[in-house]
């Protein structure tokens, strides 16, 4: 027997039966638990927060979300490279590296979006202020609106109404929007209204511009110094420019738009002057085409065509808080690489403006979002 064999097999069993050190016990520990976390939270599940009133009062600022990547299927990472748990930026820097750029793609989901879901979705139109130039897909901000109109479907908005295909939109107003309010020259109890959470001001001896929810609405009614509650629309004939697709052809406004077709994938649609200005941006940014108008037609990666395929699906998102949201009816549509994933439900609701006992909305944890 090679006794010098024997020999060289215990002394490196020993080695090997050593203890680990406690600094690289921890460190071990911490990538485990970085590349984990990761995992979720690209392939499963992620936490997001409400920064602003957009969908109030579905959901409200502070509340806390659970988010799902595998209902409409998991969207595989586009920019590899970047600092964990961080979005676009770190500490003011950019926080990722769009040296190695990936194609879209996505895990296949349990479901399709429908109507009315409510979407967590990368901000279409969002650029990195420090170049002027769009952020990469994945790295672009964090909206969450209600996607009141799917691929293939017509998207109209009458007097503040939605409409889709003709039809009032199966979830119609979940939110709030603006109210004028005329009472008999008494001044509205201010605790009564925060006690409503009813927002707004008084713009003259006897009226108010109120922003609250139909059911606030109907129980003002109901006070006995008020003598009207009429809902604010804007009326058709005042165009808003900053309105999708910001075209003097299309005189729209938040209460008035459309109709408009929602682009779908595999849909062939005819070209013309008249509604280029609609899908010029999905066909020249979102779908990476060079679209060229010129006299004697139209010009995509160099062949005049009087028609486009759409590779992508898209959908139509707005705020359920009708006159205080920047969505689509701004924007225009959101491509389906931008999607992110479906809110489920609410984990945690904290208000900053409530009192010491009342800092934690209690009523509103692990509420289910509909």
């Amino acid at each position: 027997m090679n006794l010098k064999f024997w020999k060289k097999n215990g002394t490196t069993a020993a080695a090997d039966s050593k203890k680990k050190s406690t600094a690289r016990e921890w460190t071990d520990a911490i990538i485990f638990a970085v590349i984990a976390a990761t995992l979720i939270r690209t392939f499963f599940i992620e936490a997001y927060t409400i920064p602003t009133p957009s969908m109030e009062k579905s959901l409200l600022v502070g509340d806390f979300l659970f988010v799902s990547k595998v209902n409409y299927g998991a969207r595989t990472p586009m920019t590899p490279i970047a600092f964990p748990f961080a979005h676009h930026t770190i500490l003011g820097m950019k926080a990722y590296s769009d040296v190695v750029q990936w194609d879209y793609h996505r895990i296949p989901g349990f479901q399709d979006i429908k109507n009315g879901d409510v979407v967590v979705f990368n901000y279409p139109v969002d650029v990195d202020p420090a170049t002027g130039l769009p952020r990469p897909v994945d790295k672009r901000e964090n909206y969450i609106k209600r996607c009141i109109a799917i691929a293939g479907d017509t998207i109209s908005v009458i007097k503040g109404e939605a409409y889709v295909n003709g039809k009032p939109a199966p979830v119609q107003q979940q939110g709030q929007t603006d109210y004028t309010v005329q009472t008999d020259g008494t001044d509205l109890n201010r605790k009564t209204l925060q006690e409503m959470h009813i927002s707004g001001d008084k713009i003259s001896s006897n009226v108010y511009d109120l922003t609250m929810t139909p059911e606030n609405a109907e129980k003002m009614k109901q006070f006995s110094s008020v003598k009207s509650v009429q809902k604010f629309v804007y009326p058709d004939s005042i165009a808003d420019p900053s309105i999708y697709p910001q075209d003097a052809a299309f005189k729209w406004n938040v209460d008035n738009f459309g109709p408009l077709w929602v682009p779908k994938k595999g849909a062939t649609l005819k070209l013309t002057k008249e509604n280029i200005a609609l899908y010029r941006h999905c066909i020249n940014f979102y779908e990476k085409n060079e679209l060229k108008e010129q006299p004697d037609g139209f010009y995509i990666n160099g062949k005049k065509t009087d028609s486009y395929t759409f590779k992508m699906n898209y959908y139509f998102m707005m705020g359920d808080n009708r006159h205080n949201s920047l969505d689509s009816r701004f924007w225009g549509f959101v491509p389906e690489d931008h999607v992110v994933g479906k809110a489920l439900f609410i984990w945690m609701s904290y208000d900053s403006e409530g009192g010491f006992f009342s800092k934690i909305r209690w009523s509103r944890l692990f509420n289910g979002i509909h």
